[in-house]
């Protein structure tokens, strides 16, 4: 997949067949558009586009100034668009100025003079252009003037999947990973580098790699226990995580922490990555240290299970 970071670097193609949107986590819904968009362009000779946008849109026009909390990041986007055999990602640079563009503006700078569009494959729903105002009708009235043809993903296919990018954040949220995962079609993860902790959890002979998500958009789970896969260096081990202010211990600032099954090296400073299974309980605050390595045993055998 070619991944352009701004129109200026974009090659006109012959026979584009563009999508566009912001394809956050590129869960199943997002993969039946993308099918579809796969599907027209080896029909049609052409070549599959994808336009999407950095930061997230939201993120920029909010009112309210909050951080949008995201399910996967740039670089998680591009590998998962990647693995769904797009040939082309064209991310450009969200800002105020460029939110002003309106629709008309949009299709004849993006869609035409940059990308060279010669179908439109597009969600029920989609809308482009400042305060959203270009959308599937819009197109079809003028589309003869364009010089590209355009197909609607029909309502009922996407309802049909029953999902949503704001599902599955609300999902996770409340430490319902299954269904995240189930609406994603795949196990929702985080990643990061590891980073030196207060070492508490090797005194109680359960030592935690400390995850420091670089991403402060990515969405972290709810508090709690977690059955967890790790990867790390191309290799896949059990493990579970806590994700929390460590109550027991009077902790202040949440932490996420990984303790690693059958795992016995230094690697502070090094990447990984853990894909969530199930929660298994929420964080409590225990009598003392001896309570809480037993209930994290207790953690560990119901987690082991899982894995068997």
């Amino acid at each position: 997949m070619q991944v352009y970071h701004g129109i200026q670097e974009f090659k006109k193609l012959d026979h584009a067949v563009v999508t566009s949107g912001t394809f956050d986590g590129v869960h199943l819904g997002h993969q039946k558009i993308l099918n579809r968009l796969n599907e027209v362009a080896l029909q049609t000779q052409g070549e599959s586009v994808v336009i999407t946008f950095y930061p997230h849109p939201r993120s920029v026009i909010s009112s309210d100034n909050q951080t949008i909390k995201l399910l996967s990041t740039l670089d998680e986007k591009i590998e998962l668009l990647a693995q769904n055999g797009v040939q082309h990602l064209l991310i450009i640079p969200f800002t105020r100025e460029f939110s002003e563009l309106s629709s008309e503006e949009f299709i004849q700078k993006i869609l035409i003079e940059t990308i060279g569009t010669k179908t439109l494959v597009i969600g029920y729903d989609h809308r482009f252009g400042k305060n959203r105002e270009g959308g599937f009708d819009y197109l079809k009235t003028n589309a003869s003037r364009y010089g590209f043809s355009i197909e609607e993903i029909a309502r009922r296919d996407i309802d049909n999947v029953g999902v949503s990018s704001s599902k599955i954040r609300k999902a996770l949220l409340e430490g319902n990973v299954q269904s995240a995962d189930h609406l994603l079609g795949r196990n929702y993860s985080i990643s990061g580098l590891i980073v030196k902790g207060k070492q508490l959890g090797r005194t109680i002979g359960f030592p935690t790699a400390n995850i420091q998500v670089r991403e402060v958009a990515k969405l972290i789970p709810t508090d709690g226990v977690y059955a967890v896969k790790v990867h790390y260096n191309n290799e896949t081990f059990g493990g579970m995580l806590n994700i929390g202010n460590r109550p027991t211990v009077d902790g202040t600032y949440q932490t996420i922490e990984v303790n690693i099954f059958d795992f016995n090296r230094e690697i502070y400073g090094e990447n990984l990555s853990v894909e969530f299974i199930t929660k298994v309980r929420n964080e409590q605050k225990f009598s003392g240290l001896d309570a809480l390595k037993a209930q994290i045993a207790k953690d560990k055998e119901v987690i082991k299970e899982i894995f068997i």
